[in-house]
């Protein structure tokens, strides 16, 4: 037999559900907080890759600006002779080459750069999906729990009106051999005390 709810327990389930109910506000947080931090990734990853090609554009412009003046000293050099329009010409040529490599490292860093980008956006779509599946699981086993303790409530009630009834319904049925029993104790009592010359209406 369950025991009449009290004050006291009251209090303690308002507590219960007070802490039940502070989970998914603290999911949707950490839900938030992924999303923040998805988002500071992105912007670090892209403000590095800006960076990037920035330096490699002003390198590139350097290197042009000093062909452009290079194939202008050899434009007025080939008047001096051939050795000089030659050693102008190799410059040339290195510098080309030059261009090209650093041309070639560029893309290929650029490339590196997006790879990382798309590896960083698939970890973070990932996590984000794991914590919308954690929070989902946790809303769902919180419901059956409440469903739980819900129906069990209702068993205790059920059980707890049985138990009185069937208390009561016994007490009903010997209250009158109690009251039978009281009444022939109480005339025996009476008897007694005459039996000692003693009047049972003045004690």
């Amino acid at each position: 037999m369950m025991p009449p709810k009290t004050k006291g327990k009251g209090r303690k389930t308002g507590a219960q559900e007070k802490k039940k109910n502070s989970s998914p506000d603290a999911g949707a947080e950490a839900k938030h907080r992924l999303v923040l931090l998805e988002k500071e990734l992105l912007q670090d990853h892209l403000a590095l890759q800006r960076d990037e090609t920035r330096r490699a554009k002003a390198s590139e412009d350097r290197l042009k600006q000093r062909l452009q003046e290079l194939e202008a000293e050899l434009e007025r050099a080939q008047s001096e002779g051939k050795a000089v329009y030659a050693e102008m010409n190799r410059q040339r040529r290195a510098l080309q080459e030059e261009l090209r490599t650093r041309s070639k490292h560029l893309e290929e860093e650029v490339r590196s750069r997006q790879k990382q980008l798309e590896t960083c956006q698939r970890e973070a779509k990932t996590a984000r999906e794991e914590a919308e599946k954690a929070l989902r699981e946790q809303g769902e086993t919180l419901a059956q729990l409440r469903a739980h303790v819900a129906n069990m409530e209702a068993k205790y009630e059920e059980i707890l009106h049985g138990s009185l009834d069937c208390l009561l319904a016994k007490l009903r049925a010997v209250k009158p051999q109690w009251d039978a029993a009281a009444l022939r104790l109480h005339t025996k009592h009476k008897e007694q005390l005459r039996q000692f010359g003693l009047n049972p209406l003045d004690l």
